[in-house]
């Protein structure tokens, strides 16, 4: 029972955090970009990637030897619409990295090189609209917990 606890305080935790980082760098992206602010962003987008993985771990680790089983979660298909909600974010979670990266590229060899404003604007819906999928995200979750299967 213990282990359940700590597996899904630490579950949770991640997707706060998740959210947190999200957050900072859509609000990052709203104002003008200078060599700090890239930076900044790209560090925090590094700390996503890590939150993200370890979440990932964290919400295996729950199916496996959580209190509910893993039968539970493998036959429910809110389950699995909340997984394929997660691949879909980390595929598009994609697209802002390697343009941060290329970013962090541009600055190294040019330090007074700036996005243009409509790639960072693109950046920014793209993490906009990962947080969408994060609310819809905690719906399933909600409805996975509660409605077991069809």
């Amino acid at each position: 029972m213990l282990t359940d606890l700590l597996l899904a305080a630490l579950h949770h935790l991640l997707v706060f955090a998740l959210i947190a980082m999200l957050v900072a760098e859509s609000t990052l992206l709203r104002g003008p970009l200078d060599a700090a602010a890239l930076n900044r962003v790209a560090r925090i987008d590094a700390g996503y990637g890590a939150a993200a993985g370890l979440l990932l771990v964290a919400g295996l680790l729950r199916v496996f030897y959580g209190v509910k089983g893993s039968e539970f979660y493998l036959h429910n298909p809110w389950f699995h619409a909340k997984l394929g909600a997660y691949v879909l974010i980390g595929l598009l979670s994609l697209l802002p990295t390697l343009r941060f990266l290329r970013w962090r590229k541009a600055l190294s060899a040019n330090p007074a090189f700036l996005p243009e404003a409509a790639d960072v604007a693109r950046q920014r819906g793209v993490i906009r609209f990962e947080l969408i999928l994060i609310a819809a995200i905690l719906v399933l979750a909600a409805a996975m917990a509660r409605y077991g299967g069809f």
